[in-house]
């Protein structure tokens, strides 16, 4: 069966030549269905939980067309593509709460670092042992979904050497997250997180990957993938998600797809590797030099996606969504969004200029894609 699939969509808003501005205060006090941030200058909206990948499509666009005509009222704003504030401002914080006690601990603990823009994609995952283990894989293998995601290669107007600013930059909390053996091992170990004070609530694990649910930790039934950039394209988003969705068909086919059972690493190896291919990742994306979790190989991100892909091709057609998987290629074939945006800045164009071209480019590409098929479904 095809699973429930949902995302969480954090995005600047700003002006037509990449500055960001904050308007979430207005936003989330006038539009249904959108939550602010610590800081004011992203917004975030969810998408209700669907199996159909047509669906997935449009409410992932609807939302952001009523955001655009919203702002437009307020005046000359739009969406800003990228996962950092790319041309400024990450010297301080614009609080959207000053009331909220957690965003206070927020700023003073990380300060701008979190000020990112990123999209989280949730899969239904209702038996809780299965969810711990489709969370080990998935963590393990969340490097290959930052390469093939990053989308922040600027800050302050600047190329940094990293194609995910955000993810070399973004403060991963705890500092040492475990692969959790069981939901009884996760249970007791956030449980003592709280305890220790290291997490301040039940929503303070910043991780690559983790359990969610409506009471967490006890009530889970989502697996959430956090390190992805901001995939502005919805068609490319859903082709990383069509990839997530047919490793875990294939995970939930071969109980024994492991890394607790199945790697030459101990646990705790695995989680010092897993860092490691990360930071690999956020640096140079879809050309880092990653070491496989099953036995320490050495592998090209973008080769070792490409396996991946040949491996659950056959998954995803049988379960109906292969043509949205397809997409893949074409990443692998000319690169994403931060790759493409450091070869038009290599080629003499600043990073404001690469910002406003990105900016047009997306509004044309939403309106084309609503216009073919959101009318379509509809």
């Amino acid at each position: 069966m095809v699973l429930l699939k949902g995302f969480e969509i954090e995005m600047y808003t700003g002006t037509p030549s990449g500055d960001i501005v904050g308007l979430s205060d207005k936003i989330v006090t006038s539009l249904d269905g959108f939550v602010w941030e610590p800081d004011n200058r992203n917004v975030e909206y969810t998408t209700a939980p669907e199996r159909n990948y047509d669906q997935l499509l449009c409410a992932l666009l609807r939302p952001r067309l009523k955001l655009r005509n919203f702002i437009q009222q307020l005046g000359d704003y739009t969406l800003i593509p990228g996962s950092t504030l790319s041309l400024g401002g990450s010297d301080r914080f614009f609080r959207s709460d000053p009331t909220n006690p957690y965003h206070t601990y927020i700023e003073q603990t990380y300060g701008t670092k979190v000020v990112t823009a990123s999209v989280h994609i949730n899969v239904g995952i209702s038996d809780p042992e299965l969810l711990m283990r489709a969370c080990r894989l998935i963590r393990v293998e969340a490097p290959l979904f930052l390469a093939l995601s990053a989308s922040s290669p600027f800050l302050n107007g600047k190329a940094t050497g990293h194609h995910s600013t955000r993810w070399s930059v973004f403060p991963q909390t705890p500092s040492q997250v475990p692969l959790f053996e069981s939901h009884a091992h996760h249970i007791d170990w956030v449980e003592n997180q709280l305890a220790a004070g290291t997490m301040q609530n039940v929503r303070h694990l910043w991780v690559s990957v983790r359990p969610n649910g409506d009471r967490r930790p006890y009530d889970l039934n989502r697996l959430e993938l956090r390190i992805c950039d901001l995939v502005i394209d919805p068609i490319a988003l859903l082709a990383i998600t069509a990839l997530l969705e047919a490793r875990i068909q294939q995970l939930i086919d071969n109980p024994d797809l492991d890394p607790l059972t199945q790697s030459t690493f101990s646990p705790n190896q695995l989680v010092s590797l897993t860092y490691a291919n990360e930071a690999a990742a956020a640096t140079s994306s879809l050309d880092a030099q990653l070491r496989h979790w099953q036995d320490g190989r050495s592998i090209l991100a973008r080769d070792w996606i490409a396996e991946m892909y040949q491996e659950v091709w056959a998954i995803a057609k049988q379960h109906g969504f292969a043509c949205f998987l397809s997409p893949l290629q074409k990443i692998l074939r000319e690169g994403n969004e931060a790759q493409g945006w450091l070869q038009l800045h290599a080629l003499g164009l600043s990073a404001r200029h690469v910002l406003t071209q990105a900016i047009s480019a997306t509004r044309e590409r939403e309106i084309e894609l609503e216009d073919k098929l959101c009318s379509l479904v509809a």
